[in-house]
């Protein structure tokens, strides 16, 4: 009689992360974009360089056609006010749940439970190179971690989420990875979490992971110097305002920790309701030309239509996909384009002529 695996109905090879490499390779010109990204963004955490970081785009990506679509737009905006704003385009695969629900593009391509894990690893990082060919700098979340191993010379900026800045996994990942890493507070709204993380990330490590060949390995890492807070509000109440900044200031002071903070416009900082994610971005951005120069980006849920949309019913068999409404999410409610493109023009303005 068996004592493992006995609730595990099937294991199933999975390509390693240098074949996949291998089928779809980093172009050399934009792995020298990619350097560049990431030392801009490096720059303006450190106080090197005084443009504002916007993290704007899908909740999740859902479709690829309308994510292209998007980065289209967003190529557009980026080039117009990159002398004063530098935009980065959230691609988001992995999407962690309170209890179930969609796990994401990478997890679940066709979004109808079939997990075609190896399909949607391929799918995402063939839209990662197409968004950076297009010029704009990329941003994900890291939730697995062995994906970093797949996509991760891809991304300019990543998240840890406010579930898993907790998490010594996500900690010890993130003091390995060679881009900025965002954490953000907990869902409790607590700052200290992602205090802890910081310095956590800070230290080298050494955990249990895979090397491009797959095979199970020591990871010994140096720690991450860029990696900062993300705040996002919480369960009571946002923490967006002018005292919950200066606050946030003095807690990272007291730890001499990096004090760049980057705002999360969306979840608990408007009460999850999308279109007040404005309110949100004008307060910071008003912020700014008032001399914080602790603030230094935010995050903005956009996607060409506003709101979002439900899972459809289909019928056994039936494709969901072409039940869907273009360029909606299908997770929290965005932004649309229109509103997007106004909230950031508005913005480059003021900065021009601050």
């Amino acid at each position: 009689m068996n004592v493992v695996n006995l609730r595990v109905s099937a294991v199933s090879p999975l390509l390693t992360p240098l074949e996949l490499k291998q089928l779809f390779p980093l172009p050399i010109l934009l792995k020298e974009e990619i350097i560049k990204h990431r030392k801009v963004i490096s720059d303006i955490l450190h106080g090197r360089d005084s443009r504002f970081l916007a993290i704007v785009g899908p909740c999740s990506v859902h479709d690829v056609t309308s994510a292209e679509d998007y980065a289209e737009r967003l190529s557009k905006l980026y080039n117009k006010v990159q002398d004063k704003i530098y935009v980065v385009m959230r691609v988001y695969f992995e999407k962690p749940r309170t209890t179930i629900g969609w796990k994401g593009l990478i997890n679940d391509p066709f979004m109808n439970h079939s997990n075609e894990i190896e399909v949607g690893l391929k799918i995402a990082r063939r839209l990662l190179i197409r968004v950076g060919e297009m010029g704009l700098p990329v941003a994900t979340e890291f939730l697995d971690p062995i994906i970093p191993q797949y996509i991760d010379d891809l991304v300019s900026w990543a998240a840890i989420g406010a579930r898993t800045t907790e998490s010594q996994t996500h900690r010890e990942l993130a003091s390995g990875l060679s881009m900025p890493v965002g954490l953000k507070n907990g869902t409790d709204g607590r700052l200290q979490t992602a205090i802890d993380a910081m310095i956590a990330c800070h230290a080298s490590h050494s955990f249990v992971g895979i090397d491009e060949h797959g095979v199970t390995s020591v990871i010994k890492t140096t720690g991450n110097d860029d990696v900062h807070v993300v705040l996002r509000g919480g369960r009571t109440r946002p923490n967006y305002d002018r005292e919950s900044i200066q606050s946030s200031i003095e807690m990272l002071k007291d730890e001499n920790l990096l004090t760049s903070l980057v705002v999360d416009c969306s979840h608990a900082n408007s009460c999850k309701l999308f279109a007040r994610q404005k309110d949100v971005w004008e307060d910071v951005i008003n912020q700014c030309l008032a001399g914080n120069k602790h603030i230094v980006g935010a995050m903005v849920e956009s996607n060409i239509f506003e709101g979002n949309q439900s899972f459809p019913k289909v019928s056994p068999g039936e494709d969901v996909r072409t039940k869907l409404r273009y360029g909606v999410s299908i997770t929290d409610a965005c932004l649309g384009w229109e509103d997007t493109e106004k909230i950031i023009l508005s913005a480059y303005e003021k900065f021009k002529t601050a």
